[in-house]
């Protein structure tokens, strides 16, 4: 009998190593600690070999382990041989100034072919879209964002959404409660940002209270230092998930941006990285790159939070279209027509 059947998705998502899953991995990705699977471009070669992949993973368990990968577009797109090349979300904001209705259409184009092919590949969803602010000063962000301007973020995150959804997966917006405001890359350095709570709430929340007030399904926190609000990276501040599920009314699952990154580092070992994040209130914790060296911590969470693991259920995307058939699609031509014009 399979000792996973029926468990109940842990608060880990970890990554794995190449193309096809290891016995080690196998017995690791089993573990009730384990939750779901973030991938890698190491992990993809292929359309077809992905699609294996993807299925031997959720193979392993029931109910199935969550698939994720950052399929942005432009610099930040995992998968790309025999997918579509997705503009960064930077080209869509800027037609925005030209033609509103153009660009609203292009978001939601967007988001509904890269999740489209996601879907017909096996993952649940992508981590996006991004609601930063691109303020001319965080190199990690630029065109990653689709502006500086709050209400056109908003609505383009909003329409990326809407595409999302139609493709049947969930957006998960990033990076709360913004990482556009100051130079330093979290991947490298810790972050902070010394502006007020209420100059963020006027600017910087702008996107993700929308996108919260239109369902959003899940929210990944930033490795950001809000001196005046807490000394912690929000992902490990209570106060800011709080803020996030008291004062925004958030129902969704919360992630932790990669604890491997050196922004958490100040947070102690990883497993005590991830303890403080899960009990700062983050539903699922992410360590992209830490193979067997999070084998020593996994029975740390062997009894998942149950409203933690419902929250995570929910995002489990739907079947998805065979990858050639939504390729040979009226819609995808029209889709992929339109973006080309940006």
């Amino acid at each position: 009998m399979d000792r996973s059947a029926g468990l109940m998705l842990g608060p880990l998502m970890i990554g794995i190593e190449g193309l096809e899953l290891l016995g080690e991995e196998c017995r690791r990705l089993r573990h009730p600690a384990v939750g779901g699977v973030i991938l890698f471009s190491r992990n993809f070669e292929t359309p077809a070999q992905l699609l294996a992949l993807t299925r031997s993973i959720k193979a392993l368990r029931q109910p199935p382990l969550l698939i994720a990968v950052d399929q942005e577009g432009g610099r930040v797109q995992r998968f790309q041989a025999g997918l579509t090349r997705l503009p960064p979300m930077g080209a869509i904001g800027r037609a925005a100034t030209a033609d509103p209705a153009l660009a609203r259409e292009a978001a939601q184009t967007a988001g509904w072919i890269m999740a489209a092919e996601l879907r017909a590949l096996g993952v649940d969803f992508s981590f996006a879209p991004v609601l930063d602010l691109d303020r001319g000063i965080s190199q990690v962000i630029g065109d990653r964002a689709f502006s500086g301007d709050p209400p056109t973020v908003a609505t383009l995150g909003l329409a990326w959404q809407r595409g999302v959804r139609a493709a049947g997966s969930v957006a998960i917006g990033k990076h709360f409660p913004g990482h556009g405001g100051t130079a330093p890359d979290s991947h490298q350095q810790a972050v902070v940002d010394n502006r007020l709570l209420p100059d963020l709430v006027h600017q910087d929340l702008v996107p993700f209270r929308r996108l919260i007030d239109n369902g959003l399904a899940g929210m990944m926190m930033a490795h950001v230092s809000f001196a005046s609000v807490d000394p912690r990276p929000a992902g490990f501040a209570p106060p800011w998930i709080d803020y996030l599920r008291r004062s925004l009314g958030f129902q969704g699952a919360i992630f932790s941006d990669d604890l491997e990154m050196a922004a958490a580092a100040t947070q102690g070992d990883p497993g005590q990285r991830a303890d403080r994040a899960l009990a700062a209130g983050c539903d699922m914790v992410l360590f992209g790159n830490a193979g067997r060296r999070i084998d020593p911590f996994l029975d740390q969470w062997v009894e998942p939070d149950p409203l933690a693991a419902f929250r995570l259920a929910r995002l489990h995307g739907r079947d998805g279209a065979d990858l050639d058939a939504l390729h040979a699609s009226d819609d995808y031509r029209s889709a992929c027509s339109l973006l080309a014009g940006l």
